[in-house]
């Protein structure tokens, strides 16, 4: 073995040997930081927990034997202008039946004011109340961008693990508590805590059935409102200039446009329903776009009820209506359905595959619309031909 090489596997084995020393300093002093936190009011917790997501911190003390558990929740890199909570849930996993403490800084007088709310049911406004267990001390502090809830509270003796969780949101106008985000690391912020060890377990059967319902809805949605109803509406458009697709077109148009609105009913709404069982009804842009949507949907199933018949003198009226109700759908639908994606966020690839498929039959009505101009606007130039024609005729005679 030559020297250069044994120099370098002298240096491996040094790095080696030393490696679980260099690991262990770096965790202690991670937890050295953690646990050295110098609280401005001179409080001191026993245990110190990083919060996995939404940079936060759990501090507390427990003592088993009485149930006593002192605790101080710190939300960093967080704005004035937001409300946070923690809390704990003594029945079950997740958001409903949770007991929280909340704290916001008020917009007029600047003081930070600190309450608690028992959630009742998913479209809570978070207003104030009591606990299912007495609470005292409850205060709160925000300084340089870090937002503290402090409480002591009284569990049933000998608890040993919880269910807790954390969060925060914008406060709105008039200090009111907005809704928090329903995406991202806001639907991953709760799990299981041992008050005894410390340790933090993740909850992930709620998250995870919440996420891929969500994408099952946005998926289900995309398709059927944001392509199918498109497609729908071209094949009415521009197969019908063609004596060959007659009746054909109709059926194309019939099939896509009844495919998009009853597959969207069920798939898209039936997710949607189960997401505000789950997470609660809220009134949000998106929603509100959402069942405006079935709602003129169904007024266009009902409109072919009462379509004239083609020499009817009413016909006129009645495609005006159709066209312009059925162009309003598809709008709204691709822009809800962008909205759709910015709560989602399941990633870049999710929009561009959506914007690629749009652009693509927008580029194809673009083409048609130049190939069928003549045929669609011909007549109406002719008109106007023969309408300046006779107008100059009549000068002339007189």
């Amino acid at each position: 073995m030559s020297l250069s090489s044994r120099t370098i596997f002298a240096v491996l084995c040094f790095l080696f040997v030393l490696a679980p020393y260099f690991t262990r300093a770096t965790t202690d002093g991670v937890q050295s930081r953690c646990d050295s936190y110098i609280f401005k009011n001179g409080k001191h917790f026993r245990s110190c927990i990083d919060l996995p997501v939404l940079d936060s911190f759990l501090h507390f003390s427990y003592v088993p034997e009485t149930g006593v558990l002192e605790v101080a929740y710190r939300h960093t890199n967080i704005e004035s202008s937001s409300w946070i909570a923690w809390g704990i849930n003594p029945t079950r996993k997740g958001m409903l039946g949770a007991q929280t403490l909340l704290a916001y800084r008020n917009s007029t007088s600047g003081f930070m004011r600190a309450y608690t709310s028992s959630i009742k049911d998913y479209s809570t406004m978070l207003q104030e109340g009591p606990l299912s267990f007495r609470v005292t001390q409850l205060a709160a502090e925000f300084l340089n961008g870090e937002m503290t809830i402090f409480a002591t509270m009284v569990l049933p003796p000998n608890t040993t693990v919880v269910n807790h969780l954390w969060q925060d949101g914008p406060l709105k106008e008039g200090d009111r508590l907005g809704m928090h985000a329903m995406s991202g690391n806001h639907l991953k912020s709760m799990a299981t805590l041992d008050l005894l060890s410390g340790r933090v377990t993740a909850t992930k059967t709620v998250n995870g059935n919440m996420i891929l319902v969500k994408r099952i809805h946005g998926l289900v949605n995309a398709v059927c409102w944001g392509i199918f109803m498109p497609i729908g509406a071209m094949a009415a458009r521009y197969m019908r200039t063609y004596k060959g697709l007659d009746p054909m077109w109709f059926y194309v148009h019939i099939f896509f446009q009844t495919t998009g609105y009853v597959v969207g009913l069920l798939g898209g709404l039936g997710t949607a329903i189960y997401m505000a069982k789950h997470t609660g009804m809220r009134s949000t842009p998106h929603t509100v776009i959402g069942i405006l949507l079935f709602a003129l949907g169904f007024l266009q199933i009902l409109a072919l009820k009462a379509r004239p018949d083609k020499d009817h003198k009413y016909r006129k009226y009645w495609n005006w209506y159709h066209h312009t109700m059925g162009y309003i759908v598809i709008i709204l639908s691709m822009y809800n359905i962008y909205k759709g994606l910015a709560i989602l966020q399941p990633g870049s690839s999710w929009k561009i595959a959506y914007s690629t498929i749009i652009g693509v039959i927008g580029l194809f009505a673009v083409v048609m619309e130049i190939l069928q101009f003549k045929t669609r606007w011909g007549d109406l130039w002719c008109k106007k031909s023969e309408d300046l024609e006779a107008d100059q005729s009549a000068s002339i005679d007189v």
